[in-house]
């Protein structure tokens, strides 16, 4: 592909759950228009009370998305005086202001600090996937490297087909490192010293070895992964989609604080759940079978498994 060639999106709506191909071209690539729509479409269905988990897979038949588009990166690269770390970090901290005063955009694209800017609005549209209530599954029907695996790690479930399909940071083998989160979210997956040993050799794991990693949740034939990986986003999407994005914020960014902060985060979700219609709701559903029954309802086997399956409590008596 290109720099004059636009990849994108073919989204499929199906209910409570958005099938989404990435299409990047026949080299499967991941460019600065798919990253836009990626944008609009994690807006839209977060905001979208009916939509409760998107899938992604490719639209190239072996691959799931194949790394960033080089000329993007090279290219937005080229237009930068080098910099060092301390130099790197201030152009960081501008695009993330930049980018918060959108209307400035238009402005800095004919800066040296675009590139900057479009990565942090990359990173933003993985973190509001993080955050949503939407539960996000990455159905890999094929291998992906570099963007293409980090975008897989920002998904909350994965699915990868089995095969000869392999997937990976290989980023150091160009000079440069990862750069879409993965020296971020591949250790808070695998582990940081595994996730550094792979980063730093530039291997990537076949099926089995992600699946054994924990990189991924489940292997499966290639004709299965959008099934599976769509079972797997609307059982958890069955849940109420406030207690999910509350769950998702505490894991995801409570998990990186100390102790003591990520206490203080859970506390904060927790106390707006409990005090939220829908917590009350339940809750006062789950006190009435409790008093109607003498016993409290999940320790009722058949209770519990209806709702592991329904994703909350069987009503009671009230209506």
């Amino acid at each position: 592909m290109t720099n004059t060639e636009q990849g994108h999106l073919d989204v499929e709506d199906r209910g409570a759950v958005v099938l989404v191909r990435v299409d990047g071209g026949p080299l499967g690539l991941f460019g600065a228009a798919i990253a836009d729509q990626l944008a609009e479409l994690v807006d839209r269905v977060d905001r979208d009370p009916g939509v409760h988990a998107v899938v992604f897979t490719g639209a190239h038949p072996e691959r799931f998305v194949s790394h960033a588009d080089v000329r993007w990166l090279q290219e937005g690269g080229a237009a930068v005086p080098s910099v060092g770390p301390r130099g790197a970090s201030a152009m960081a901290r501008t695009a993330r202001g930049v980018d918060r005063a959108r209307v400035l955009g238009p402005v800095f694209r004919k800066t040296p600090l675009w590139p900057a800017v479009q990565l942090e609005r990359l990173h933003e549209t993985f973190l509001r996937m993080n955050s949503s209530g939407v539960v996000f599954a990455a159905a890999l029907n094929g291998s992906a490297l570099g963007l293409g695996a980090e975008f897989a790690w920002a998904n909350d479930l994965r699915v990868m087909a089995d095969g000869d399909f392999f997937i990976g940071q290989p980023e150091v083998l160009l000079g440069i490192m990862p750069g879409g989160g993965g020296s971020q979210r591949l250790p808070r997956l695998i582990g940081t010293h595994k996730a550094l040993l792979a980063i730093l050799e530039g291997k990537p794991f076949t099926p089995a070895e992600a699946l054994a990693n924990g990189a991924v949740d489940d292997v499966v034939a290639p004709e299965e992964v959008i099934a599976r990986a769509t079972e797997l986003a609307l059982h958890l999407g069955a849940r109420p989609k406030g207690s999910v994005a509350a769950i998702k914020r505490a894991v995801y960014f409570g998990g990186s604080m100390s102790l003591t902060d990520g206490l203080h985060a859970e506390r904060a979700e927790f106390l707006a759940r409990a005090l939220s219609d829908e917590g009350q709701e339940l809750m006062l559903d789950y006190l009435e079978a409790t008093a109607a029954d003498g016993e409290l309802p999940l320790y009722n086997p058949d209770t519990y498994k209806a709702a592991l399956e329904s994703g909350r409590v069987p009503r009671g008596s009230r209506s």
